[in-house]
């Protein structure tokens, strides 16, 4: 039985002025023997030194480039334990070349996935965790004074603690010198598909243990587990909150067809930067190495402030693909620099403006999270024959809503026409999930799609109809609220039977015509920008007023410019496509895409108890087709 990676990641300041946390996620496709692999490498910058965070991407980067270029594939531990000795020697030969940046380091956890082998390496007091049926477990060693301690006294033995000794000083850590202890199991540990892994920085010990896996069974996918845990950590507004970093990792069962069908799987992805392919050639024979993987994440670090202005202007994807691959590290840095300085200055206001408040506050952290439970505010959607003064006109000459009349009587739901266009669709960069690249030019055709998704009451028309169950509201208004625990193969159904009542074709969306119509005109995460602002849509921690519990009524948020509703939030919507593993390949028609894994269809829009990344308009996640779930629906298109 092989297995697959869902991999999320992301960090939080706290209470610190600058990031000190470094991580590096990457996919490096199919091994030899068609096991999936994945690096992963997180480093925390010592908060005693300024130079904290210069240590923690230092060692990240070489880690990194040392135990990809070395690694031949069978002494795992060897490797990973090499790599961090590389990472060590870089830290104390920058302090012998730079003397004022004596007494930096940093601690770190690196995990090597392969397959449902676990193997890590590590030094300090970050955290390995497994969560496996409710179950805690801290897979790597704490080297700080409190864990000594408390091991000895587990082990007998009665140890006083030194006064002026502080319980998470670090025993060891990566300074230049000598590494004291260093945690390299020389066995895997046996993965199981269903267990979660967390790697973490030290700052998500604000959260005990029960809270990580309460806030854990609560996220069905690792993105969200990712956001819940960090917000967790925030509202807990703990004095002097240390920076956080959480990568999750979720080992699933790899479908049998998508190991047959999708090639690309094969191809080598990086959160951070593309890594080496998985088939190496014998060291002897080997050619020069391409360090193209390793520059192009040097080459994001670079550009870190200037990031969104590039993203948001499109400029970020030439930048990117303009690197060639054996080309020479000084002369990269040099045309970059040339390149993106002006554009960085230009950011800077930019920047300020987008990132969210941090805010310190002296408040405990709360003893149990519970979710959410503010009622929910009036309807605002319209009854059918109000369809013409639904939604107000947000961009010239915007078409007005219409209904189809169906054949049992009564109308099908409303719709609206959506202009034909071209859009660049997906991530530029793969930093936020590698399944978002290559961006690719799209152009759809003009279409029609409903404007609200589709509700308990449009859905019973049909399951009456047909004879099926209708879906269970749990006491909701069936006018008001989208239907859910409606499959894929269900709201396909739906489709079919409303194309023979109203003599028009009815579908649902391909994975391109629902971005198009999504972003409608725009280039940023969100339809309003590339911060998800407070109010904006029904989301997890979207500050909205409405309680999060449950899906709020359609058309309670603001619509798009296309005149659509709920595209961001409320639930996540299913489309027509199969899930591939990456565009590579994708139609450029705004077509279905044909192939891939079938077991499972594409879902976006994020959902009310998801994060506020899983709303970001190239965001795809996955379900199984023949299954409903709670919070997931769907809208519908009809060909013009």
């Amino acid at each position: 039985m092989k297995v697959e990676y869902d991999i999320a990641s992301d960090q939080i300041d706290g209470a610190r002025d600058y990031q000190e946390d470094a991580f590096m996620v990457s996919l490096l496709g199919d091994t030899d023997q068609g096991e999936a692999s994945a690096l992963i490498i997180m480093a925390d910058g010592m908060g005693g030194h300024a130079a904290g965070n210069v240590a923690s991407n230092m060692v990240v980067a070489t880690f990194n480039k040392a135990f990809q270029s070395e690694f031949n594939g069978r002494d795992v531990p060897a490797s990973l334990t090499s790599a961090l000795n590389r990472a060590n020697q870089q830290i104390h030969d920058s302090i012998s070349e730079t003397p004022a940046l004596r007494g930096m380091g940093c601690t770190m956890v690196s995990a090597y996935l392969q397959d449902n082998n676990l193997y890590w390496v590590s030094v300090g007091d970050s955290h390995l965790y497994l969560i496996r049926e409710r179950e805690l477990v801290k897979q790597n060693a704490d080297h700080s004074y409190g864990a000594y301690i408390d091991m000895m006294k587990e082990q007998g033995m009665e140890i006083e603690e030194q006064p002026g000794m502080s319980r998470n000083m670090l025993m060891s850590a990566m300074t230049g010198e000598e590494i004291s202890s260093i945690d390299c199991p020389n066995t895997a540990v046996k993965l199981k598909p269903g267990d979660r892994l967390i790697i973490a920085s030290d700052g998500l010990d604000t959260l005990r243990a029960g809270a990580i896996i309460q806030y854990s069974s609560w996220s069905s996918t690792a993105r969200e587990c990712v956001y819940a845990l960090l917000k967790a950590v925030e509202e807990a507004n703990k004095i002097n909150q240390d920076n956080t970093t959480i990568i999750v990792v979720d080992i699933k069962e790899r479908a049998e067809i998508e190991m047959a069908a999708d090639t690309s799987s094969k191809e080598s992805l990086s959160k951070m930067a593309p890594a080496e392919p998985a088939e190496r050639p014998k060291r002897e024979a080997r050619e020069p190495r391409s360090y193209s993987g390793l520059l192009k994440a040097i080459i994001i670090l670079l550009l870190i402030g200037g990031g969104y202005y590039l993203w948001d202007q499109g400029k970020l994807d030439a930048v990117i693909s303009s690197i060639p691959d054996d080309a020479k590290l000084d002369d990269v840095i040099s045309s970059v620099k040339g390149q993106a300085g002006e554009l960085i200055e230009q950011a800077e206001s930019r920047i300020n403006s987008a990132l969210p408040d941090r805010k310190s506050s002296t408040q405990a952290e709360p003893a149990t999270p519970k979710p959410v439970t503010a009622q929910p505010r009036e309807p605002v959607k319209p009854a059918v024959k109000q369809a013409q003064a639904a939604p107000e006109k947000t961009y010239v000459d915007k078409p007005d809503p219409f209904t189809d009349p169906l054949q049992i009587g009564g109308r099908g739901p409303i719709m609206i026409k959506i202009p034909g266009g071209s859009f660049r669709m997906g991530n530029a960069t793969g930093l936020l999930s590698a399944d978002e690249t290559p961006r690719h030019a799209v152009t759809v055709p003009a279409l029609a799609m409903s404007v609200y998704e589709i509700t308990f009451a449009d859905y019973d028309k049909f399951a009456r109809a047909t004879g099926r169950e209708l879906p269970d509201s749990a006491g909701l208004d069936r006018n008001k609220y989208p239907v859910n625990h409606v499959s894929w193969e269900d709201a396909l159904a739906y489709t079919k039977w409303l194309s023979k009542q109203t003599g028009k074709k009815y579908r649902l969306p391909s994975e391109a015509e629902w971005e198009y119509a999504a972003r409608a005109g725009t280039r940023t995460s969100y339809w309003w920008g590339n911060a998800k602002g407070t109010g904006k849509a029904h989301c997890f921690d979207c500050g909205s007023v409405l309680s999060t519990s449950t899906a709020a009524q359609v058309g309670s948020y603001g619509a798009n410019p296309f005149g659509l509703y709920d595209t961001a939030g409320n639930l996540y919507e299913w489309v027509h496509d199969c899930y591939h593993r990456n565009y590579v390949g994708a139609p450029d028609d705004g077509s279905v895409w044909d192939g891939g894994d079938c077991s499972v269809r594409i879902v976006r829009g994020g959902a009310f108890q998801s994060p506020a990344s899983s709303m970001r308009v190239d965001n795809r996640e996955t379900f199984p087709s023949d299954k409903g779930q709670y919070n997931v629906g769907f809208r519908v298109v009809r060909e013009l």
